[in-house]
């Protein structure tokens, strides 16, 4: 079953953030780069890309999937523009796509 379970958030300062992030509600992140850090828990998880050339635009809700090239099938066949295809990532791979209002989107399936 498909749930939401991640929150991409753009940033300019991945260090910012997560003292930010961490002093105002106490969590801890792990670093996957020099711009991309997150929280690790296992349940809706939030992550910080700094990185100008992969960072979107607004804030990135993440789809879990368990059948990531079903789901882009899936998200073509209703209509959805594709925006990223299909790229891999340390522990799964992802697409993004936009809705028919706009709203970007990652689709996930991790490891």
């Amino acid at each position: 079953m498909a749930r939401l379970n991640y929150l991409e958030l753009p940033v300019t300062d991945t260090a910012r953030a997560k003292a930010f992030y961490g002093s105002a509600f106490g969590w801890s992140f792990a670093d996957f780069g020099p711009t991309y850090a997150a929280t690790t828990s296992g349940d809706t998880d939030l992550g910080f890309q700094a990185d100008p050339a992969e960072r979107t635009a607004a804030a990135l809700p993440v789809i879990d999937v368990a059948d990531v090239d079903a789901a882009l099938a899936a998200v073509e066949a209703a209509g959805g523009a594709i925006t990223l295809p299909i790229v891999e990532y340390p522990g799964g791979k992802r697409f993004h796509f936009r809705d028919h209002d706009g709203h970007e989107m990652a689709v996930s399936q991790s490891d």
